[in-house]
């Protein structure tokens, strides 16, 4: 029999990772045997970009009871604003060469029958010389969510608790769209999905500006993710046995 038990190599490799993120400040210690680390992990793109080099993103398609892409009240065209934001999104996160369509007359507003016209998209693609067209539709709403609640508060009389009903003035922005990546050269309908965000701001007098582009930094990151490689944070436990 051997004296000697054979030499493990594994706890001190461990130990070794466990301080090497220790001392980064990655890792936080979780328990007696393991750590909790901070990892940046790689996220594809959910549309391949091998030999991909242009894109075309047509004007969407604005959803909304007034039919029409205007803020009431405000000179805020929602259709051109997204086309603007979208371009400069496109330009700074891909390298992507960026094509102006023009004006195009789409056969159809449903987005359901347009997914399904291969025809008219391989067409579109060879007359833009595209690789990729972009297309979707906005529906920008805003909301009058005032109302009145229910508060307590002390009186100044007797210092006794009551309750009291108050108007609280609030304006909800929300914005809905649904994008469509379709090939250029075969018609065929690469990606879809539909993008929502909801913001609430007090006041009656919310800018609808600000709240429009505040929904739209909250998507960003999903939309980029369409196009371009994007890092997550997550969390893991390392253990030393």
């Amino acid at each position: 029999m051997n004296p000697h038990p054979p030499f493990r190599r594994r706890p001190f490799r461990a130990s070794l990772a466990l301080a090497a993120f220790l001392g980064s400040g990655l890792a936080t210690p979780l328990l007696a045997d393991g750590v909790e680390v901070r990892l940046t992990l790689p996220v594809r793109a959910r549309i391949d970009l091998s030999g991909v080099r242009t894109i075309a993103p047509l004007p969407f398609i604005m959803v909304s009871q007034e039919g029409e892409g205007r803020i009431p009240g405000r000179d805020i065209d929602v259709q051109a604003e997204f086309e603007r934001y979208l371009v400069k999104l496109l330009r700074r996160e891909t390298d992507l060469k960026i094509i102006d369509p023009g004006p195009v007359q789409l056969p159809t507003y449903d987005l359901d029958l347009l997914s399904r016209d291969r025809d008219f998209w391989r067409a579109l693609g060879e007359r833009l010389q595209a690789d990729l067209i972009l297309a979707g539709s906005l529906d920008f709403d805003i909301q009058d969510r005032s109302g009145y609640r229910t508060e307590e508060y002390t009186s100044p009389f007797d210092g006794r608790i009551y309750r009291r009903q108050v108007l609280v003035e609030e304006t909800g922005f929300e914005y809905d769209i649904v994008m469509q990546v379709y090939d250029g050269r075969t018609g065929e309908l690469l990606h879809s999905d539909n993008f929502k965000d909801f913001k609430q701001y007090e006041g009656e007098s919310a800018d609808p500006l600000v709240g429009m582009f505040s929904n739209l930094y909250a998507l960003e990151d999903r939309i980029v993710g369409i196009f371009a490689q994007k890092s997550v944070q997550a969390t893991r436990v390392l253990f030393a046995n």
